[in-house]
């Protein structure tokens, strides 16, 4: 599928986010080739791949964290090339990274005053996306467990609405338990908000059971798309995907 197209419920949309050739890595070694892919506003779209695939550097060259080699970046159609990390905040690019991005020393309410959220009406509506961090605001995120860390650093993303928020590895040390209970908030958000968003998760069949559409990356390059439910059917394909395999060779066990 190429840019601007259609979504699994099937009408032709105009996408909030195209990569179209994108080449990216570190040091003139580039660790993504050539890709080419899309969000619709409202879909989620998970990338998948073994470790060393080029995920994480795919997010950073949209956020803008990693200056592409080649390629295009486009956001609402606009090519991002040249405009820094913060501008592409500004025009509604929001990135969770690994590590949650979220400041142990600060409390809850903090992290969302930073944000600019005044008490009231825009504090409710933070909290509203995790309950549970009402009753936590004065304690420090650096007490938190884990997956109240990751609840921080998601309700402040969307707190942000954002046009395309990208999520890295949300799930990184958390029980799978746990990220049964975020991601649908990510799910309704998008839905709700016309948020485009395109999720890491190594987690694989948690992600596809709510996103619309998948990509598969094996060292670097892009070596399989689909819709999620097709993908989820297709388990050769996802064990090679973790085993770093350009090819579905191999049976699922």
């Amino acid at each position: 599928m190429g840019a601007g197209e259609r979504t699994t419920n099937g009408p032709v949309t105009s996408a909030t986010l195209e990569l179209d050739a994108l080449s990216a890595g570190y040091d003139r070694a580039p660790v993504v080739r050539d890709l080419t892919l899309s969000v619709a506003p409202g879909e989620v779209v998970a990338l998948i791949g073994a470790n060393g695939a080029g995920k994480t550097t795919t997010l950073r060259a949209i956020s803008g964290l990693v200056k592409p080699m080649g390629g295009l970046v486009r956001l609402d159609g606009a090519d991002l090339a040249g405009m820094s990390p913060t501008a592409r905040v500004r025009r509604g690019i929001v990135h969770v990274p690994q590590g949650r991005g979220i400041f142990y020393g600060l409390t809850v309410s903090e992290h969302f005053r930073l944000d600019g959220l005044r008490e009231g009406a825009e504090l409710d509506a933070a909290f509203a996306h995790f309950p549970a961090l009402r009753d936590l605001g004065s304690r420090r995120a650096g007490l938190l467990s884990g997956g109240e860390q990751q609840m921080l650093a998601i309700a402040r993303a969307l707190s942000r609405r954002p046009r395309l928020l990208l999520l890295d590895e949300l799930s990184l040390g958390l029980a799978p338990v746990i990220v049964e209970r975020l991601l649908p908030v990510v799910r309704e958000f998008a839905s709700s908000h016309g948020t485009a968003v395109l999720l890491v998760e190594q987690h694989v069949h948690l992600a596809l059971e709510i996103a619309d559409r998948g990509y598969v990356l094996s060292h670097g390059e892009l070596v399989a798309s689909d819709s999620a439910e097709r993908l989820r059917a297709d388990s050769a394909l996802l064990t090679a995907s973790y085993l770093g395999e350009s090819r579905a060779g191999t049976n699922s066990h």
